[in-house]
């Protein structure tokens, strides 16, 4: 991968959040880097009852799954009410489901100094003490 295809990565999720949601409104999307070079994309669709809602991140994760594709970076954006696209870190849940993929996935952090700024970082540092490096037996995907 190089960093073209990290940008195009990010370009694919502000188009997705540009074309889907075109009025403006505070949305959001993902968009995944998979090892064959194929950009997914994805949002997370409206539920009736909070409890039920998904990640952005949902689509392009299943789709990776049924191509027999694996992740190597991931990108989560939304867009605020002044029109900025900030960068969300995934989530604790994200993160869990990208560690399958391995220690080395990339994915997008914001610049602390300007949260709509993308900085990409390996998944091993936003999960410096993964919890499944104590099972010996258990680690798969190079987390050792």
């Amino acid at each position: 991968m190089n960093r073209d295809q990290l940008d195009e990565t990010v370009s694919a999720c502000l188009n997705l959040i540009e074309t889907r949601f075109p009025d403006g409104e505070e949305r959001g999307a993902a968009a995944m880097l998979l090892a064959d070079g194929t950009i997914l994309t994805g949002t997370a669709p409206d539920a009736v009852n909070p409890a039920v809602e998904v990640c952005h991140e949902i689509e392009p994760y299943a789709g990776a799954f049924r191509l027999n594709q694996a992740v190597v970076a991931s990108v989560c954006l939304h867009r605020d009410g002044h029109g900025r696209f900030l960068v969300l870190s995934p989530c604790g849940v994200c993160r869990e489901r990208l560690a399958v993929h391995g220690p080395d996935v990339l994915v997008g952090v914001a610049v602390p100094e300007d949260p709509a700024q993308v900085v990409w970082t390996a998944l091993r540092d936003v999960l410096p003490d993964y919890w499944m490096t104590v099972f010996d037996d258990e680690v798969t995907g190079g987390w050792r």
